[in-house]
């Protein structure tokens, strides 16, 4: 008996090391995100068994309210990585001073107009271009040319026919607030918005409202142009019920009617994991993962060796002349702009 019991006593012991030792070694690579990053299990897995590690999404709100909460948690980091800050958000993310440098070999491959931070704590995922689309048929049947520039929305002919986002509550409303700013300027923006509440323009608490909620090319209602992406026509096709060979939408992306977003990656001070961190951002940064984003997210992908999709070579566009609002002017004027517009738009 004595023996047995020694016996029992070692096959335990062996059992609870074992175990002990696979928890060990099953890593946990912690990503924070906004609730609208996308990427397919099957790529992540390539980085999760090449690296034998799980990795956890950790998707917190919005982009501004996820920023928010790994600035509040910099002494007890929520996760290893953060991505989403844009460049609505760049210059508040640097200051927050929660990122640490990494620069990776595949920014290489990246354009350098989409290289924003010069510190490497923030660097270049995605990028698309928010701007104005509209319904084709809508205009079609309507027998009315559809918009070519931002100026056209306050026409009497395109009275009641824009719906866009709150820039305070919304990343592409803020994205198109900025536009207005960059293209007539300061002191002329505020009359642009006014003339467009007269010309009963309705504003949207977000993307979705906006788009599936009153665009009529997606919707049920009567509002045939939208503030979205310029890469949302693919994915109008791309969810089409019935096959389509030409997207029913299209986006205005003349000079100085777009803005463009660039969304990046950052390894947060403090993890625990800096050389997977590492290896993650790498992996991002490359082919595999950067030819999964278009039809993920549907923005394009910022390495410049990764191929796009068919959907997006005969669907989307890329805005020639966007227009130009450095980080640290949108950092200092951003709430002043935003409560303007708002005594402007719905006061």
């Amino acid at each position: 008996m004595r023996t047995f019991l020694l016996w029992l006593r070692a096959f335990l012991f062996c059992f609870v090391l074992i175990a002990a030792t696979n928890v060990q070694a099953e890593k946990i690579l912690r990503v924070m995100t906004h609730d609208s990053f996308n990427v397919s299990k099957e790529v992540v897995s390539i980085f999760e068994k090449e690296n034998k590690v799980k990795v956890r999404f950790l998707k917190s709100g919005d982009a501004g309210a996820a920023l928010i909460q790994a600035i509040l948690s910099r002494n007890n980091p929520m996760a290893d990585l953060f991505f989403g800050v844009d460049n609505t958000y760049l210059s508040r993310a640097l200051a927050g001073d929660i990122f640490t440098p990494y620069e990776s070999p595949l920014l290489t491959n990246i354009p350098d107009q989409l290289k924003l931070d010069s510190s490497n704590r923030m660097l270049p995922v995605d990028y698309g271009d928010v701007c104005l689309n509209y319904d084709k048929k809508w205009f079609k049947d309507h027998d009315i040319a559809p918009p070519t520039d931002l100026a056209d929305l306050i026409k009497p002919e395109y009275k009641g026919l824009t719906v866009v986002e709150n820039p305070a509550t919304s990343s592409p409303g803020l994205a198109f607030l900025l536009t207005t700013v960059a293209r007539f300027g300061e002191d002329g923006y505020l009359d642009f918005w006014k003339n467009l509440r007269k010309n009963e323009v309705i504003v949207a608490a977000g993307w979705e409202d906006a788009y599936f909620g009153h665009f009529s090319a997606a919707s049920k209602g009567n509002r045939p142009i939208v503030v979205s992406y310029a890469s949302s026509p693919p994915a109008a096709v791309y969810y089409s019920e019935t096959p389509l060979t030409e997207a029913p939408t299209a986006a205005v992306t003349a000079d100085n009617t777009a803005f463009r977003q660039v969304e990046f990656i950052g390894i947060l001070k403090g993890t625990k994991n800096r050389k997977l961190a590492e290896k993650f951002i790498d992996f991002m940064l490359g082919t595999t993962f950067q030819e999964d984003i278009p039809l993920q997210m549907f923005v394009f992908p910022a390495n410049r060796e990764a191929k796009l999709p068919e959907l997006f070579t005969r669907h989307a566009v890329v805005a020639g002349k966007p227009v130009v609002v450095t980080s640290e002017a949108i950092e200092s004027k951003r709430e002043i702009w935003i409560e303007s517009w708002t005594n402007a738009v719905l006061r």
